[in-house]
């Protein structure tokens, strides 16, 4: 079992992006053969100020490294210093049809009204994402609802080329659907998602917080006058209450309904003191290792070059059988 993901290096991770995604990710490592690189080829098919980019690709792989992704036993890199990925993505082009990539709703939804205005990356960004899967051979990708229509474009062309030219290069991966990954909203709106590119910073625990911002960002967080419930469906039209009781139930490794058989009856007064001593204890650690990588960033450089090239290695025969597939010679 191979397992293949990506992560883009836009600025800086927030809780919901731990719970919901890194906290799988770390635990994969104890099931499968594993590869995680920041998509810095991906960021790039929107404008990006190079010194930021360059910076918030060191960063995020700090923050990585410091959730507990472990660079000896899984490949850690960036794109960017694995040119297979770009070189496979030009081949698959001859494969991809414009008709699939006109499906493509995050291309809709990304380029909104100004789809003559967007740049051909982004149109072609799902062809680059075939590449990244197909060129490891990955049995399996870790999926989220809006990511599914990707992987089957993945699937597509990489039937479509294994069929053309009468080879099998390429494995159909799998979608790898585990538990629901925990959905984080707001801590000013619980209708809408955790996200970095909020303007209130408030809204959002970011895993470079430090503790005393991370207790105060909880204790600020929006909630109601109600008590606690026993059951998740009494908190039917609480958004934000549910929200905070689903942050705790994922950090507890809990069921929501055993959290609040604990706090039935109780306000936020007694729960958001709890649950901001959840989270320190839990980022605690993620920030002390934060803070001694950031120091040395040598060492992330280091770290992305090593799998860099343990990611070359392993992509090296697939690219070279892709090429060989369309009668190319290849150089270099």
């Amino acid at each position: 079992m191979r397992v293949v993901s990506g992560i883009q290096p836009t600025g800086n991770l927030h809780l919901g992006n731990y719970l919901g995604a890194i906290m799988r990710w770390v635990k994969m490592q104890d099931e499968a053969e594993c590869l995680f690189f920041l998509a810095d080829l991906h960021a790039i098919t929107v404008y990006n100020d190079p010194a930021e980019l360059a910076a918030h690709i060191r960063e995020m792989a700090a923050v990585l490294v410091a959730c507990g992704i472990d660079p000896d036993r899984s490949i850690m890199f960036n794109q960017a210093r694995v040119p297979a990925h770009p070189e496979l993505a030009w081949l698959l082009n001859g494969t991809a049809r414009i008709g699939w990539m006109n499906r493509m709703t995050q291309f809709k939804e990304k380029s909104g009204k100004n789809r003559e205005g967007a740049s051909v990356g982004l149109f072609a960004y799902p062809v680059l994402m075939a590449a990244d899967v197909l060129l490891y051979q990955a049995t399996h990708v870790p999926v989220g609802e809006d990511q599914k229509q990707h992987l089957e474009l993945a699937r597509d062309i990489a039937t479509k080329f294994n069929t053309d030219y009468d080879v099998e290069l390429f494995t159909l991966p799998e979608p790898l659907i585990g538990k629901t990954a925990a959905r984080i909203m707001s801590l000013r709106d619980g209708s809408a998602k955790m996200s970095k590119s909020d303007p209130s910073d408030m809204s959002r625990i970011n895993l470079t917080d430090d503790i005393d911002l991370v207790a105060q960002k909880v204790r600020k967080a929006k909630t109601d006058a109600e008590p606690l419930p026993d059951n998740m469906p009494a908190l039917a039209g609480r958004a934000e209450a549910k929200n905070l009781v689903g942050i705790y139930a994922t950090l507890a490794g809990e069921a929501p309904d055993a959290v609040l058989g604990r706090f039935a009856g109780q306000g936020f007064g007694a729960f958001k003191p709890a649950l901001a001593d959840l989270l320190v204890e839990t980022l605690r650690p993620i920030k002390a290792r934060l803070d001694a990588l950031r120091a040395d960033p040598g060492e992330i450089d280091r770290v992305l070059a090593r799998g860099a090239e343990r990611a070359a290695a392993l992509a090296a025969p697939t690219l070279e059988g892709a090429y060989k597939a369309l009668g190319l010679p290849r150089g270099g």
